[in-house]
């Protein structure tokens, strides 16, 4: 009897160890928050830099966007590097990398469907929804991790979404750099000092 009033308790107490787990472990993706926080802004503020002074750096200003291409190859690269060095996944992580997938899935299919089943040619109009899916995996990711900045940053952009439809200009793309320094880069580094603060008192 007494084993068995022990078994709740240690249940809990393992999940518990899990999620803790899992919280220091992705500290350590701060990385990744801030390589595509810092990614985007780049590419968002390029772009606003062409055409507000119609700079001729590249053929069209849109196409700096590729870079994100070449990042998410590395980001794929890095992850499975990662994979082979941990030893185990917590159901946690699994979560968080499933709010990212559908994030990636939900962006796809929206671009589709703007620019195909609409017919609109000018991406500007995408940028209220681009900025409203930024803040769904970054809440998200903030919940299951209990990260107030990504919550924080997730709120950001969905206000900045809203705001975005009466700016449906190249002022734009300057929202988006503001939304990704609120939901990604400040929450990154955030990250790392709490990564770097639990492996130097563990």
């Amino acid at each position: 009897m007494q084993n068995d009033s022990l078994q709740p308790l240690q249940s809990l107490q393992l999940i518990e160890s899990m999620i803790n787990k899992a919280k220091n472990n992705f500290a350590d993706n701060g990385f990744l928050y801030l390589l595509w926080g810092y990614t985007i802004c780049f590419c968002a503020l390029f772009h606003y830099a062409c055409i507000q002074w119609q700079l001729h750096i590249i053929p069209r200003p849109d196409m700096i966007w590729m870079l994100t291409w070449l990042v998410g190859i590395f980001q794929a690269i890095y992850l499975r590097k990662k994979d082979k060095q941990r030893t185990a996944k917590t159901y946690t992580e699994d979560i968080i990398s499933y709010i990212w997938i559908t994030f990636a899935v939900c962006a796809g299919v929206a671009t589709f469907i703007v620019l195909n089943v609409f017919k609109l040619t000018n991406w500007i109009f995408m940028y209220p929804i681009i900025l409203m899916l930024y803040g769904m995996p970054t809440f998200l990711s903030g919940v299951v991790m209990q990260f107030t900045p990504l919550k924080i940053g997730g709120v950001v952009c969905w206000l900045l979404a809203i705001i975005c439809t009466f700016t449906l200009n190249v002022n734009a793309l300057l929202l988006v750099a503001v939304a990704v320094i609120a939901a990604w880069i400040i929450p990154g580094y955030l990250l790392q000092k709490k990564y770097k603060q639990h492996h130097t008192t563990s």
